[in-house]
Parts: structure tokens; C-alpha cells; sequence
């Protein structure tokens, strides 16, 4: 299976990820933490990944991120541009 890219990323949302988790002052552990909290198993590695664009983001973690960061789903994935 061959995986598409955007730009040579696996997702569009790492880069917002990122500055969400930086704004609130997460770590990349404390933001997996977090998710696994709120019952969905993610690492620090896998948050490394996403933020750097290797890894899927499947369209059910988009609303489970935005909730753990505070943000609006749709500024994840680029489409408004309010956080």
C-alpha cells in the first residue's frame, strides 16, 4: 500500500498540533498522558510522529486532540483559522 502525502506529510494537523500543545505548555508526554486519560492510547512517540508529519492522523483522534489541546477541530485540520 502505497501512503499519500501533502507537501511530503502524512496529515495536515501536525504543525497546529504542535503550536496547541506549545500554547497550553504541554510536553509531548503530557499531551499523550492526556489522551490516555481521556481513554485513547497514545504515546510521546506517536505525538512526535504526528507533529513531524510521519504519522496518520485517522479522522477519529482530530476531535480527540482538539478537546485534550482546547482548540476547535476544524482549525486542526486547517479549515478555519481560529484556535
Amino acid at each position: 500500500m502505497r501512503l499519500l502525502t501533502v507537501e511530503g506529510k502524512a496529515n495536515i494537523c501536525g504543525d497546529r498540533v504542535r503550536m496547541a500543545r506549545e500554547k497550553v505548555g504541554f510536553s509531548q508526554e503530557a499531551l499523550a498522558a492526556k489522551m490516555q486519560l481521556n481513554g485513547h492510547s497514545l504515546t510521546q512517540k506517536a505525538i512526535s510522529r504526528i507533529e513531524t508529519g510521519v504519522r496518520v492522523v485517522p479522522d477519529y483522534e482530530v476531535p480527540l486532540l482538539a478537546e485534550a489541546l482546547n482548540v476547535d477541530p476544524l482549525w486542526l485540520l486547517c479549515i478555519t483559522d481560529t484556535p
